[in-house]
């Protein structure tokens, strides 16, 4: 009988001593053919048994012995010359290997691994399976600051550690198809580096609200309920494509806002004595539609009401009426509230940092930010926001602040079609990727279709763990990606298991094939649905008006409880304003005027004063008024030309 057959039966007799490891005395085959990077070994089985069969197995590692060395090699193809399996007489098997390194022992019989070879195997050199020792040398990373995030595959008894340091000063992606467990690694993660990197910020943008369950005692949850991003905020690109909602624009527009803006901001500089941190500036001049500087809506309004006002300029007059109605669109429409959710404008820019971003952390450094309820054709506006805030906080800090982003989804924010997505949101998270690491703000990239992703993106990722991949496109830009990456580590990306990993890069010693740890119950992410699970389920109608209510993005206590023909009051109900033919001019403006109160407003000598203050309307009620005279306007001059055509013709 075989050797290594007779050993392997005698270890399956007492379990308790079985290992993954043989002793290198038992030989599992020979070689008998090597090019320098691979090498064929040659087994040989007993009639009609295929004990030794199953000791080969495909992406395991095993060690060939030459003189005081080892080399190790990764079994990726196994084949019979025959392309039978004989159950009457021996058979021959030819395993392919691709050798990875040598371990040799050191003088205080430790073994060592390296991933050069000095000595490469001779013909006829035995293999063996690797020992335990060996096989957690290999894996060692030899440095301080690593922690455990599962085990080998080949040998659930061995640790998979991993360098935080490395993880995530140097970027990290992590990649595998849907329902794999990309979402539970990365928990798994951020946990780890929390309890680590105490002073570490994290920030996540989250697509499928699932990571505020993952860390209910370490984050601060912001959704479109609680998400406070004043649009002053908002640089001048990333403005207009939350006024055009995604659409191309229209540049005779953009050139009026970009003039306007920086005006208004210029006007709330000059006239707000709060606003000490602009009047530092050396010349207000120098204030540009993205200096992040505040401005009022109304004071945007007024100034393109004066443009319209003029006798000059006659083609751009509607461009001018046309960007005013959007603008007023946006101020009316509910899922834009958390740009203007104040009546009044201060200059909120450092208490808005520290709110975002977690200074201090006040022992929640985690920011989830739930992207599900902000407006689809918006959400690349708000990622470009915050990422560009992330950088310049840590470069303008002086690396006091370490932050990292975690883009969920990341293909949606930087496709590799340079056509598509929004140039801001693919410029600021390639600069994070690019010169993050200078000033201490790092990136954690998860996607799903890395064919997808920019590859400048993915190449800047020194550590990578790639899950199961199903399309070979992919399978190919991770090949590409990774330097040190081979055909035969990645052959297998699209069999492995969920849970499972190739780990690649800096923050591992050699590419690692493991299993993630498994997260409590209450630490795994999943998707938020505590909304309506907390509405009774014998009630339908109530779930009803909720869900509509989600839909409006409006409280459900606003929603109506009886049987009417509208679920949400129409906005401007409570108020009625008779149509007029006066003139509009600019409202006064005071220095506590907000956004939404009033920037315009109709003259009437004769009017009596008012005896008793009454509230003032909103911005949005009287933008909507104004509009609504204006529609009306229309439609009077369009039935007079209708009914005087018609008199023509009779």
């Amino acid at each position: 009988m075989n050797p290594t057959v007779a050993h392997f039966q005698k270890q399956s007799e007492n379990p308790q001593d079985n290992h993954v490891n043989a002793h290198p005395h038992h030989i599992l085959g020979h070689v008998i053919a090597c090019d320098g990077a691979r090498a064929t070994i040659s087994a040989t089985t007993e009639k009609g048994d295929d004990t030794l069969a199953r000791l080969w197995s495909i992406g395991r590692l095993i060690s060939i012995e030459v003189g005081t060395r080892r080399i190790v090699a990764l079994v990726y193809a196994m084949k019979t010359p025959s392309a039978q399996w004989q159950r009457e007489t021996s058979n021959i098997l030819n395993i392919e290997v691709e050798l990875a390194g040598e371990i040799r022992d050191q003088t205080d019989g430790k073994p060592s691994f390296s991933a050069g070879i000095t000595s490469y195997p001779h013909i006829g050199a035995s293999a063996h399976q690797i020992r335990n020792t060996d096989l957690a040398a290999i894996y060692d990373t030899g440095q301080n600051d690593t922690a455990v995030i599962g085990h080998l595959t080949q040998d659930e008894t061995i640790d998979a550690s991993i360098h935080l340091p490395s993880l995530i000063d140097r970027h990290f992606a992590i990649v595998g198809t849907t329902g794999v467990g990309k979402s539970t690694a990365v928990s798994l993660l951020l946990g780890k580096a929390i309890k680590a990197m105490p002073e570490l910020r994290i920030m996540i943008l989250d697509p499928h609200n699932e990571f505020a369950a993952a860390f209910p005692q370490k984050s601060m949850v912001i959704d479109t309920d609680t998400l406070e991003l004043p649009f002053w905020l908002f640089r001048l690109e990333e403005f207009t494509e939350v006024v055009f909602r995604g659409r191309p624009q229209v540049p005779e527009e953009t050139d009026i806002l970009r003039k306007l803006i920086a005006e208004a901001k210029r006007m709330f500089a000059g006239n707000t004595a709060e606003a000490s941190t602009i009047r530092r500036l050396p010349d207000r001049s120098s204030i540009t539609a993205d200096t992040p500087v505040p401005y009022r809506l109304n004071d945007l309004i007024a100034l393109i009401d004066d443009q319209i006002g003029r006798l000059e300029g006659r083609a751009e007059k509607p461009h001018l009426r046309t960007l005013k109605n959007r603008i007023v669109s946006l101020v009316n429409d509910p899922r834009f509230r958390f740009m203007f959710h104040s009546n009044t404008i201060n200059d909120t820019l450092v208490e808005t940092m520290a709110h975002l971003f977690r200074i201090p952390d006040q022992g929640r450094p985690i920011t989830t930010f739930q992207l599900a309820g902000i407006p689809s054709e918006v959400v690349d506006s708000v990622a470009s926001v915050l990422c560009r805030m992330a950088f310049e906080i840590a470069m303008w800090g002086n690396q006091s602040i370490r932050m990292l982003v975690v883009c969920e989804e990341a293909h949606r924010y930087v496709p590799a079609d340079r056509s598509l997505g929004f140039v801001p949101t693919r410029q600021a998270i390639a600069r994070i990727a690019k010169e993050g690491r200078k000033y201490g703000v790092s990136l954690g990239v998860i996607t799903q279709r890395p064919g997808e992703l920019d590859p400048t993106i993915l190449s800047q990722c020194s550590t990578v763990f790639a899950m199961r991949l199903a399309n070979e496109h992919d399978q190919e830009i991770i090949r590409s990606a990774i330097a040190d990456s081979s055909t035969s580590t990645t052959s297998f990306l699209s069999a492995i298991g969920n849970g499972e990993a190739i780990a690649f890069g800096e923050a591992v010693a050699v590419p690692m094939r493991m299993r993630f740890q498994r997260l409590l119950q209450d630490e795994l992410p999943r998707a938020e649905t505590n909304r309506l699970a907390a509405v009774s389920p014998t009630d339908p109608m109530d779930m009803l008006r909720n869900i509509a209510a989600r839909m409006r993005s409006v409280s459900q206590s606003d929603m109506p409880t009886t049987g009417s023909g509208d679920f949400l009051p129409q906005a401007g109900d409570s108020f009625a304003v008779e149509p007029s033919d006066k003139p509009l001019v600019p409202a006064q403006i005071t220095n506590t005027t907000g956004m939404a109160h009033g920037a315009l407003a109709r003259t009437n000598a004769s009017a009596p004063a008012p005896q008793h203050k009454t509230a003032e309307p909103s911005l949005a009620e009287l933008l909507r008024t104004d509009t609504r005279r204006e529609n009306s306007l229309r439609s009077r001059l369009l039935r007079k030309s209708t009914d005087a055509s018609l008199k023509r013709q009779v």
